[in-house]
């Protein structure tokens, strides 16, 4: 990645290719495809280059009143595409599945006036776990691949979080199977944290985001205790023992959440 005062760049071949002759800011700017998402300072697109199928996520910095109003609810404010580059590289590191990054670039100084970009490759024929879940109270899947999939999900939590990195948005919508390979991959890091000593709120407010989620996926108790034992790497009774109030929290920020949604 090139640094320079202004701020970061990196280009991949093909992208650098593409775009050869333009400047990066202004050709990843120029994109119009199809719109998923669309807030006052962040747009999502899909586009295509040579048949081969990207995402962009623009950022356009952050009002000091979205900021400000970030701060008051004690939430760390996103004004850049640098928090979901730097997540992705981490997680890679890791070997947890993430879109490959294709291009980044942030410039600017002041939150309130800073021009970032992602572009990450398309992963591919893939389902969210969200929906793929959705059917299991009416049409529960085998044992086995159930607790499969939960043990894969609790490694993948696992792994992120003793390694420094909370997800903040950590539900099932946000995690994809894909068909080709059946790799679980972790999606919108944007608003992920990095730190080197991750405190157990973030654990907690990430494993309660997972649980509501998964509130009407049909998972019995049995199964919730199989995902505990799996996340903390300990017998269940050693791990409802000594880290009892943890757990105890996550279920009560779980049902919280799940009552918010539902009223």
């Amino acid at each position: 990645m090139n640094k320079s005062p202004e701020g970061d760049l990196y280009l991949r071949n093909d992208i650098a290719e593409h775009w050869a002759g333009q400047e990066p800011f202004a050709a990843a700017f120029a994109i119009k495809g199809e719109v998923f998402r669309q807030l006052e300072q962040r747009q999502t697109q899909a586009f295509t280059l040579s048949d081969k199928r990207y995402f962009i996520k623009c950022h356009q910095g952050a009002t000091w009143k979205e900021i400000l109003k970030n701060l008051l609810q004690l939430r760390l404010p996103v004004v850049s595409a640098r928090n979901e580059f730097l997540a992705i590289q981490h997680l890679q590191q890791l070997g947890i599945k993430v879109p490959l990054v294709a291009a980044y670039g942030r410039r600017g100084w002041w939150p309130s006036q800073l021009q970032s970009f992602l572009v990450t490759e398309d992963v591919g024929p893939h389902v969210s776990l969200e929906d793929y879940c959705r059917p299991w109270q009416q049409q529960p899947p085998t044992f086995a691949h159930k607790q499969r999939l939960l043990s894969q999900i609790a490694s993948t939590a696992r792994t992120m979080h003793r390694s420094g990195l909370c997800h903040r948005d950590f539900y099932l919508c946000h995690l994809l199977l894909r068909e080709s390979d059946g790799a679980l991959i972790v999606i919108d890091l944007h608003r992920a944290l990095i730190k080197k000593n991750l405190s157990a709120r973030w654990c907690i407010k990430d494993l309660a985001g997972l649980y509501f989620s998964a509130m009407e996926c049909g998972l019995s108790k049995r199964d919730l205790l199989r995902f505990v034992r799996s996340y903390g790497q300990h017998e269940l009774r050693h791990e409802l023992q000594s880290n009892a109030n943890f757990w105890r929290q996550v279920q009560r920020r779980a049902v919280v959440l799940y009552q918010k949604h539902s009223s």
